[in-house]
């Protein structure tokens, strides 16, 4: 599948995300930024197009794609969240319309993670990381109503199901068994 975009427009966004550096560069971080402001400041565009919708999950609908990147469209229902992963690729996002609520993780083990912060991401927001992270996250519509985001992955579609790389399980820090502290690093000097 090409992607629901118009050929005309599929073209200039993937020409516009080319660089001569590929996807883990900051040149390449750049260029997505701009096509996610582009795509973000015309919101009619996509909301135009007929986008898969799943009533409390999240729908993806590729826009565009090629060998090196693909270019999706999120419909997130009201109270629909990924799971809490990192990406094998680079990761952008825009929000295009409604509230996206993105909560920040930090692995304690390979499968566990504790929270670190969380951001409600508003129409008109972007964002871009290399896959250098850790970048762990999960993205949330707490509604109301349906929310939109354009994602721009440094992956080619056909060959992965996904960007994402690892699931974590979320852990509160209460909640994790106690550290052995050091004697020495309780007491300072004789």
């Amino acid at each position: 599948m090409q992607g629901l975009l118009g050929e005309k427009r599929r073209e200039a966004v993937l020409r516009n995300l080319r660089t001569d550096e590929g996807t883990l560069s900051q040149d390449y971080l750049a260029a997505a930024r701009s096509v996610l402001r582009e795509l973000v400041a015309v919101p009619d565009l996509v909301q135009s197009l007929p986008l898969s919708r799943r009533p409390g999950c999240y729908a993806r609908n590729l826009l565009a794609g090629d060998d090196e990147v693909s270019v999706w469209a999120m419909v997130w229902g009201e109270d629909s969240a990924t799971s809490i992963h990192d990406h094998h690729c680079s990761c952008c996002f825009g929000v295009l319309s409604g509230t996206v609520t993105e909560t920040w993780y930090r692995a304690i083990d390979a499968t566990r993670a504790v929270p670190t912060g969380e951001q409600r991401r508003e129409a008109g927001y972007v964002a871009c990381m290399l896959p250098s992270g850790p970048n762990i996250h999960r993205m949330r519509n707490f509604g109301p109503g349906d929310a939109i985001s354009i994602h721009i992955y440094g992956f080619d579609h056909r060959l992965h199901a996904s960007s994402i790389e690892t699931e974590y399980t979320a852990v509160s820090e209460w909640s994790l068994p106690p550290q052995p502290v050091r004697e020495s690093a309780l007491h300072v000097g004789g």
